[in-house]
Parts: C-alpha cells; structure tokens; sequence
C-alpha cells in the first residue's frame, strides 16, 4: 500500500501581538477538509506568528492560499514594527515533505500555490530553497535583505523581478517567500545579557558562515580580504546553522536566535553546547533556551540520550523519561512551560489515532478483558504479558547500571536496557495490532452475500484478515523469542539482588509465546489454505519449542544465584 503523502506549511506572519489577527488567519486554515492545524506560536517582541498545519497537497495548498490572502487584508506592513527581518505580512511560507512525498516532487505545488498568490491577491512572490528559479534566490536571506522598507525599490531591479505577481508594491502585505525545504528548527538561546553586541558575539562563533577575519582587533581591525579581494571569514562551529543575537524586552534578556536547516548536521543540543561553550569563554551563561514551532521526536530523544550519556547513566528508559530529561538539560521551559505533547510533531499527530487497549489504565483492561466482548483475548494479553517480561529485563538492566561500584559498566548495561525497552514498546504495540485483526475478520464476515461476485468478494476479504489474525500472533511470538538473549545475559551478569525479576520475565516470555502460539493454531483451523497454515504451524512450533529450552535454561541460572 502506497504511503499517503502528508506535506507541512509553515507560513510565518508578521502580526504576533493581536491575538484577533492570528485567530481570523487560523480559522482560515480550519475551514479546509483534510487540513489539521497543529501548532500557533505567537512572539510578542518579534511581532511574529509562525503557525504550522499538515495534510495532503492540495488541501495544505488551499489552506495556504487562503491563509496568505486573509493576512494581506488584515496586517498592514506599514504600521509593522519587530525583532524579526520580514518583507511581507506572509513574510515566508515554506512547504516542507512529511510522509510520501519528496522535496522534488513538491516543488510543482510551491509553484503553483506561489503564482495564484501573485494573480489573485496581487502580492509580489519570490521562490526560494528547491523552488528557487536562480541560485541567487536558494537564500530566504538574500532574497528578503532590505525587508519591506527597502523592497520597492528592490522589485524594480531586473535581477530582482519577483518569480510571479506584480513587480510594484502595490499593497501593503509587502511580498511572500514560498519555498521548499527540509524540516527546519527554529531555536532561540537565551543568555544571562541584555547585551546584544555580546549575543551576536556568540551567534557569530556558531553560525555556519562565521565572522569577517580582522586584523589585530576583532571589532574594529582591518578586514582580512582573499586575492579576489572578498572578505575571508571564520569557520562557524556548527554547520547548517544560521544564527542572530537580539534582545527580547518581553523577557528581559539576549537571546542567540538560530535556524537549525540539517538536523543530521547540527542537532538541538549541539548547537545548545555550542552556544553554552562561546557564551563562557565571553563571561557569559547560557540560562536555557526555547523552540519556536515545532520539533521532531527524534531530535528531543537524541538531545536527552547525549546529557544521559554524560552523566553516564542508562539509555534504556521510557521515551517519556528520556525527553524529560532534554527539557531539562536544554531549559526549555525557563520562559513559558513546555508540553511535548503540543510541541512534538509526531504526538500531535498520534492524536487522532485509536489506541483503545494501550491508553487503559490496568483495571480498565482487565475490565474490558473480563467482559462479554470477544476481544481482546488471548493473543492481546499475550502481547501484554511478553511486555512485562521485556520490562522486566529492562529494569534489571538499569538497576545493574546504577549499581553501587559497577560504575564502569554502566554502558554495558545501558545497551541491554535499551534492548529490552525496544522489545517492550513492540509488543506493546501488539495489543491493540491483535484486537484490530480480530476486528477485521468480524468486518469481513458482515460484508454482503448476495450475490456471486459479492460472495467471492466476502470469502477473499475473510481468508485475508485471517491471515493477518494469523501473523500478529506469529510476530508476537517472534518478539518475545528475541527477548531470551538479553535476559539470558542479565541471568548471569546482572545485578544479582534482581535475579528474581529476571525469572519472572523469563516465565512472562515463555507464557506470552505459548499464549500466542494458541491464537496461531485456532486461527489456522478457519483457513482453508493448508500450504500456509502448515508452514506457519511448523515455524510457530519451532519458536515454542525453543520458548521452553532457553526459559527452563534461565531458570536454571537464576535457581543457582538464588541458591548460592
């Protein structure tokens, strides 16, 4: 099955104080089917909103249109004051691929959305990243220098005619930047300064393109030229990174603002340490920082997985616990709280999928287990049972990694928690994954049966969802298998005041994989193709089998340890 094609719009908006203006532009873009808003991050000091809305193209197209022609009528760049560079009242408007979709295939839509800005609200548009018609119009930098009080002048250039719409300012929203790009983090620093010379100091250190070389005195000596005679500069300290130093009145301090535009390049808490390492070296301290819009799951965890490894502590807990600790570490609740529920793309996302089961509290579950309702049944509690024993394994991980003088191995235990945090969140995911393929057998069996055609319809669509009701408890059994080698390992180098835990988790995997092997074999009964069912019988029989050699193994290992 094709994967949909998801695109993100972030359009920033040069209107960040009237709160009215940003609702009116808002409920524009709810108005479109297929659209989800996810984010709204008004600055006051910036006078900027940037909003953040996903869906497939064309609706994320027409959301945009519609944004960016309600902007033009409500915010007045004349009147327009802020911290922020901008030339138009939808200063940029970056498409960005989510799912499905690559760069390259949405620059046609960035196109598209850009020349119907141009003809109907009659707003100057200028493409730029992937969308840019020259090279000289990549840089969102290069094409907004002079901002809107120098952009009359600048459209009347030839080299500066806009890519569609009118070559005069004709209104007063200024001009548009619609380009494409990849995810972009928004990122701001904060110091304890209200010194912007000395954040710009910082921002200079670490921004990709450096400082001007000087002579003697970095600040006013003689600018160090090449043989073409251009400027010679530094070497920043993180690349893909562009960065400004600016003081914030609303806050009362200096902050580094930054654009991270390659995470694989420079990552959240990269450019954190970047900044914290300059701003010392300048008498300075980094207080915290904040995120404008917002960010990938990723980023948060391998922000919190690099301040855990520097404390040397284990790697292996909940994601939960894990952005916690970037949080915390990054300070990214110093100025206003931070909820990774609203800030993290891919939980605002999760937001409108069904996950039943695995959102109950535990009497919940064993309520809804207990009732007259077929599911969920035995290949659920199987899944869920396996879940604990990986826990299990994990959390005797972890306690073998904070063990009093096993301090040098906390990495050796950090890598086996892992493991079984990984194992868990799978079959926890098979929960629900093995009430759905109940589900859908049931929605085959009510399929209409009229006639012939719609007969051979409802038996092809039975066999199918069987199948599947057959490989959940399959994959359950193959998750659990792969559980054995890492609690096998704790069994006998873990810490030995948990030994018992990890004979329980063994007990929990083997019983999980029995359980699972059940709903296997009573699957295979309804399904008439014997070639399947006879080859997912032999397979399944062989993981069983090997369930209960290597559980009575560890049981072995931990009756000795008990017993020493």
């Amino acid at each position: 099955m094709a994967t949909k094609q998801i695109i993100e719009c972030v359009p920033n908006f040069s209107e960040g104080r009237d709160l009215t203006i940003i609702k009116q532009i808002t409920d524009q873009i709810e108005t479109v089917d297929g659209v989800k808003l996810l984010d709204v991050d008004p600055g006051y000091a910036t006078n900027r909103t940037v909003v953040t809305f996903v869906g497939a193209p064309e609706p994320v197209m027409e959301a945009a249109f519609l944004a960016v022609q309600v902007a033009s009528q409500l915010i007045d760049m004349t009147k327009h004051s802020g911290e922020h560079p901008r030339m138009g009242a939808t200063d940029v408007c970056p498409l960005i691929p989510i799912s499905g979709i690559t760069l390259e295939e949405i620059v046609p839509y960035a196109h598209q959305l850009a020349a119907r800005i141009g003809n109907e609200i009659k707003i100057p548009v200028y493409c730029y990243e992937e969308a840019a018609t020259e090279p000289k119009r990549r840089n969102l930098a290069t094409v907004r220098a002079g901002e809107f009080e120098g952009m009359e002048k600048k459209i009347a250039l030839p080299e500066w005619k806009p890519d569609y719409g009118p070559t005069t300012m004709g209104l007063n929203a200024g001009a548009t930047a619609v380009g494409v790009r990849d995810f972009l983090i928004a990122y701001n620093v904060n110091l304890n300064t209200s010194s912007v010379r000395r954040a710009n100091s910082v921002a200079f250190d670490i921004r990709e393109k450096g400082r001007v070389l000087r002579e003697g005195n970095p600040i006013t000596g003689k600018v160090v030229e090449d043989a073409d005679g251009n400027p010679k500069r530094t070497v920043g300290m993180c690349p893909a990174v562009k960065a400004i130093g600016w003081y914030i009145e609303e806050y009362g301090l200096a902050q580094i603002s930054m654009n991270l535009t390659d995470i694989k390049q420079t990552n959240l808490h990269e450019a954190f340490e970047a900044c914290r390492q300059s701003a010392n070296k300048r008498g300075m301290r980094v207080t915290g920082s904040e995120l404008v819009g917002l960010v990938p799951k990723k980023v948060m965890l391998t922000a919190g997985r690099y301040f855990l490894s520097l404390q040397e502590r284990s790697l292996g807990i909940s994601e939960e616990e894990i952005i916690h600790i970037a949080i915390k570490s990054l300070g990214l609740d110093e100025l206003a709280p931070f909820d990774p529920k609203k800030k993290i793309i891919e939980y605002l996302l999760e937001e409108d999928q069904q996950k039943p089961l695995i959102n109950m509290t535990l009497s919940a579950f064993a309520d809804e287990t207990a009732s007259e309702s077929p599911a969920p049944g035995g290949g659920s509690i199987s899944a869920y049972v396996g879940s604990l024993g990986a826990a299990l394994g994990a959390m005797v991980a972890n306690l073998s990694a904070h063990k009093r003088g096993w301090d040098d191995r906390w990495e050796e235990f950090s890598d086996l928690a892992v493991v079984g945090q990984d194992l868990k969140d799978r079959l926890v995911a098979l929960v629900d994954a093995d009430t759905a393929a109940f589900n859908d057998i049931l929605a085959a069996i009510r399929l209409a049966k009229n006639t012939d055609e719609e007969k051979k319809t409802r038996s092809a669509a039975i066999d199918a969802a069987t199948k599947n009701a057959i490989a959940v408890p399959r994959s359950i059994m193959a998750t659990c298998a792969e559980s054995y080698d890492f609690l096998d390992t704790l069994a006998t180098t873990g810490n030995p005041n948990s030994i018992s835990d990890i004979g329980v988790g063994a007990l929990c995997i083997h019983a999980a994989i029995h359980g699972a092997y059940l709903n296997v074999q009573i699957n295979c009964a309804d399904l008439g193709d014997k070639t399947y069912v006879d080859k997912m019988i032999a397979d399944c029989s062989q993981i069983l089998k090997a369930s209960k050699e290597r559980s009575e193994t560890i049981m072995v290992n931990v009756e000795k340890v008990i017993n020493s």
